[in-house]
């Protein structure tokens, strides 16, 4: 009899993460695959992304309504206690052996929080990680103590689940299922992605995805008004613009974009979604990745390109040196972008170690997921029963 593995996502970015390992248990002879999807796919305002998961050949077992149309931490909240609601029905009705998630969004949470009370085992993946900046740095470690299976990207985040009481038998280092989506997914050329886009690329352009820094002191409207001044002062540089995911804050990013697209005709688009192939082929052609997207710390390496990271949203993750940090100001912005295309950082980028793997992530993940034993979740293991 088929293990019944039921897999959330609530978003673009994580549905392209999870896409080979859908594939390896879509192809399993011993998984059964339930595709659980809400939130942001759903949303016409980031691209009705549920489509395009349909397109790829994946029946969706259970649509997950919670993405409210708000700009705010109250809409926020509600949203996850919509998912709760919404996940019971689906738990209920579709009677998973396991189920898998991915990462640290409160759309996340939802999911997790209904799963453990209603006994299902989840399989949590990259915990273990540091997210300064942003409150999903919280509720990945929470995530992390409801989950009894662990996937994470490299080994200080191992050790670290290990060090919040999880059985170190139970917590395996894979790598990122990014990596192995930079490495497997066929990318567009340059050419194609202007044709996809309708947009002539004349030369040289910045890939830029800024989103909401939940958890610090950076006003969005604020950081994204010095992002764009930053911007100017590259004149010699297209703007390629992804639109920040559906946290508090994200609304005036949008309107700030929208609004700069419009009196920079030719220079600038921005994109809804740009979906996970072609997003990683305009990550690859791009002269810097800019803003404070985790693929500009985790993917952007492997193809040798520079990463500017602004702000504290992504503080504590492991960087490789292709990374450059900087304050979310115009002037500390405008240093790291003149250095991130200096010939000189940028020969050094073509060849940086990435540290979180090699690839082959989903085939050990679906290889595992065929095999672990299921039931309930291991006692707390103090460090020192560890020896």
């Amino acid at each position: 009899m088929s293990r019944k593995v039921a897999v959330f996502t609530g978003n673009r970015a994580e549905y392209g993460l999870l896409y080979w390992l859908l594939r390896e248990v879509q192809a399993s002879e011993s998984l059964d695959l339930q595709l659980i999807v809400g939130a942001m796919h759903f949303s016409p305002e980031f691209g009705e992304t549920w489509r395009q998961i349909v397109a790829d050949g994946f029946a969706i077992d259970a649509r997950i309504e919670m993405l409210l149309s708000s700009n705010s931490s109250v809409g926020v909240v509600k949203s996850i206690g919509l998912g709760t609601i919404s996940a019971a029905d689906a738990f209920a009705r579709l009677q998973p052996d396991l189920l898998v998630i991915l990462g640290d969004r409160f759309e996340a949470l939802s999911l997790a929080q209904a799963a453990l009370i209603m006994q299902i085992p989840i399989a949590h993946i990259h915990g273990g990680e540091i997210t300064e900046g942003a409150y999903d740095d919280a509720i990945r470690h929470a995530i992390t103590k409801m989950a009894s299976i662990h996937f994470v990207a490299a080994e200080p985040y191992r050790r670290r689940v290990i060090q919040m009481g999880e059985l170190d038998t139970c917590v395996h280092n894979f790598g990122s299922l990014g990596i192995e989506s930079a490495r497997r997914t066929p990318l567009m050329s340059k050419q194609a992605l202007a044709n996809s886009l309708d947009f002539e690329m004349k030369g040289d352009y910045f890939l830029i995805t800024y989103h909401p820094a939940t958890a610090a002191d950076e006003d969005p409207e604020v950081v994204i008004r010095d992002i764009l001044l930053a911007l100017d002062t590259f004149a010699d540089y297209q703007l390629l613009f992804t639109y920040p995911n559906g946290d508090n804050g994200g609304w005036s990013i949008i309107s700030a974009l929208d609004e700069y697209v419009r009196t920079h005709h030719g220079r600038a688009i921005a994109v809804k979604s740009m979906g996970h192939a072609r997003y990683l082929g305009a990550m690859k052609s791009a002269a810097a990745v800019v803003g404070n997207s985790s693929s500009g710390i985790i993917e952007a390496p492997s193809f040798g390109v520079p990463t500017v990271n602004i702000g504290s949203r992504q503080g504590g993750r492991l960087s490789a040196t292709s990374v450059l940090h900087c304050a979310p100001t115009r002037e500390a912005i405008s240093q790291a972008i003149a250095q991130a295309v200096d010939p000189e950082f940028v020969a050094a980028c073509r060849d940086v170690k990435n540290p979180y793997g090699s690839g082959s992530t989903s085939t050990k993940i679906a290889r595992l997921l065929e095999i672990c034993t299921l039931g309930r979740k291991s006692r707390f293991k103090d460090l020192e029963d560890f020896g």
